[in-house]
């Protein structure tokens, strides 16, 4: 599984790419985190507000920090 976190390196971004780690490790999953930091590349998937999360080449979350559960569900779990 492929994640990008997109945002310009705030705490809320650095916070989501920790969550994500710690979330997929604790379910064994095997996912690569990737921080997405250029804003045309940002802009490039339609996010106009960060952080956002991208699965796969699919926005599945964008604004504000996701919360652990939302991770999980996005995780597949």
């Amino acid at each position: 599984m492929n994640v990008k976190v997109l945002g310009p390196g705030c705490a809320n971004c650095r916070a989501t790419v920790a969550l994500i780690e710690q979330v997929a490790k604790a379910k064994g999953l095997d996912v690569t985190v990737e921080k997405v930091e250029d804003l045309q590349a940002i802009m490039g998937y339609g996010v106009m507000a960060t952080p956002g999360v991208v699965i796969d080449g699919t926005v599945v979350h964008a604004g504000g920090r996701p919360s652990q559960s939302k991770i999980e569900q996005l995780l597949g779990g």
